[in-house]
């Protein structure tokens, strides 16, 4: 028998077809590649960005939080305006709380607000000082004072064991601390134990014409009512007294608003903490000092991610300041504003992403108390 054999052909890919189709589908994963890392570059911006808006703002609200309430309530100075905090010239020496070299518990000061200059374009430190004592700082007028061991007053607004006092009698001013209080029934008077060791003999002299004011406690620093917040950046962190609150921030510098006299309120000019203007020569001229009427606050936040390329650059102010950032705000106006010289963070600053806050604080106890400067 015939067998009849029929060639059917193959069907199936050619070895050309497939180096198409890969490379067809090499380009398509090139593309998908792409389009997906121009995404997430943008995105990662986009959020860096938006973490630099959030952590700035914060930053800049707790600074501003602190710096408002900077000062000792009304009956301060208004109680006695001869006899006050303003007129000490010079400020009180440092006063340490515990009588330990040891320790650091130390009252460096008692102003209420001081900005440090940071060396080499560094950020600049801000410290506030309040007291959050219910009864407020009242200068108690001194009727009788043997030593310091009794010293009479006629009555007793909240002076307690413990409490940082001022004494001070027109520029001549100390601090020192509660030791003991007690009532006398007798003579209707109230006796305050001192801490002698935070007195210079004489200064001021422990007569009628002196007060004294119970600050409030220092120590310890869990019942602590004369409160001290001091902020500063280190390591690309903003710390409130040695503690990290927020990351990423980078630079703080900021100005005190001046005004042309002490019985001013109006501020007409702004001046960095240089000079005159420095903590240590502010310690020695109550004039200047009793001219700050406001603070103006500059933060600087840093989006973390790096870019491949250069994405800031230089930027002037009106004042003619050379930044190597953003600038602190626009001065147009105003006196220059001051330097932000984020090479001292970071040489390669120029690939990175910056958000720059900046606010007017007004000293209000300093305000409220014009009358007594």
């Amino acid at each position: 028998m015939r067998k009849n054999i029929n060639n059917r052909s193959q069907s199936g890919l050619s070895l050309v077809e497939l180096m198409v189709g890969m490379v067809v589908g090499l380009l398509a994963t090139l593309v998908i590649m792409q389009v997906f890392t121009t995404f997430e570059g943008q995105r990662r911006a986009t959020t860096g960005t938006g973490d630099a808006q959030t952590n700035g703002s914060i930053a800049l609200m707790n600074i501003q939080r602190d710096l408002q309430t900077a000062g000792f309530g009304l009956s301060f100075p208004l109680a006695d305006t001869e006899n006050n905090l303003f007129k000490c010239d010079p400020l009180p020496a440092a006063y340490d709380a515990d009588n330990d070299p040891g320790t650091d518990n130390s009252i460096e000061s008692i102003f209420p607000i001081e900005i440090e200059n940071g060396a080499g374009n560094s950020s600049d430190i801000l410290i506030s000082r309040t007291s959050i004592k219910p009864t407020g700082a009242v200068a108690l007028r001194i009727t009788n004072a043997t030593d310091v061991d009794n010293v009479a007053v006629p009555r007793n607004i909240g002076c307690k064991e413990g409490d940082i006092v001022l004494l001070s009698m027109n520029a001549s001013c100390a601090l020192t601390r509660v030791t003991e209080s007690d009532a006398d029934l007798e003579d209707d008077t109230f006796h305050i134990g001192l801490d002698g060791t935070g007195l210079v003999a004489g200064t001021p002299p422990l007569d009628e014409q002196a007060r004294l004011t119970c600050m409030g406690k220092w120590l310890p620093e869990a019942e602590r009512e004369l409160v001290e917040s001091r902020y500063e950046v280190v390591n690309n962190q903003l710390l409130r007294n040695g503690e990290p609150i927020i990351d990423e921030i980078v630079m703080l510098q900021a100005q005190y608003g001046i005004a042309a006299t002490v019985d001013s309120n109006q501020v007409t000019q702004w001046v960095d903490p240089v000079d005159q203007w420095s903590v240590a020569n502010l310690a020695l001229n109550k004039d200047n000092r009793n001219r700050i009427r406001a603070l103006r606050v500059a933060v600087v936040a840093r989006n973390g991610k790096r870019e491949t390329e250069t994405v800031t650059s230089e930027c002037e102010t009106f004042q003619g300041v050379v930044n190597n950032g953003p600038c602190a705000w626009d001065d147009e106006g105003y006196s220059a504003a001051p330097m932000i010289d984020l090479s001292t963070v970071d040489a390669d600053w120029e690939y990175y992403r910056f958000r720059s806050f900046e606010t007017i604080v007004p000293l209000r106890n300093m305000l409220w108390s014009k009358e007594a400067l």
